[in-house]
């Protein structure tokens, strides 16, 4: 088994839909559900498939982010241009933090128009790709 991707609930398609472009996630084909409801499935252009799916539910009303989900994790190249990329776009990331110190990663910290957190990760040289056993 394997995950396949991470499904988000969204209040307003359209504008979730302008901020994980700005994010950098290209359309990979749509689905109607009926009644006008609708979902899309979301890759990063270098990913071999999909990773994120945005669904729309007409008349569900307005997205209530619940206390148990806390925040989808995505690596980047290199964090301070991704930050001045999604600031020129018009998104507001967060300062870069040191978590693990100034040798470990450097984050920022975005949030969806529903209020979804969105954590951007930069590596440190020589790191294993993504979390493995030896992070």
């Amino acid at each position: 088994m394997r995950t396949l991707f991470v499904s988000y609930r969204v209040s307003d398609l359209d504008r979730s839909l302008a901020f994980y472009g700005a994010l950098g996630y290209a359309e990979l084909g749509r689905v109607d559900l009926g009644d006008g409801s609708r979902l899309v499935i979301l890759k990063f252009p270098d990913e071999a498939a999909a990773s994120l799916e945005v669904v729309h539910r007409a008349g569900a009303g307005p997205v209530e982010v619940g206390s148990g989900f806390d925040h989808l994790a995505i690596e980047v190249d290199t964090l301070a241009d991704t930050l001045e990329r999604l600031t020129g776009a018009g998104l507001e990331p967060g300062p870069i933090e040191y978590p693990g110190g100034p040798d470990g990663p450097k984050t920022s910290w975005l949030t969806d128009p529903d209020g979804y957190r969105i954590e951007l990760v930069e590596w440190p040289p020589n790191s294993p790709d993504g979390l493995t056993a030896e992070f």
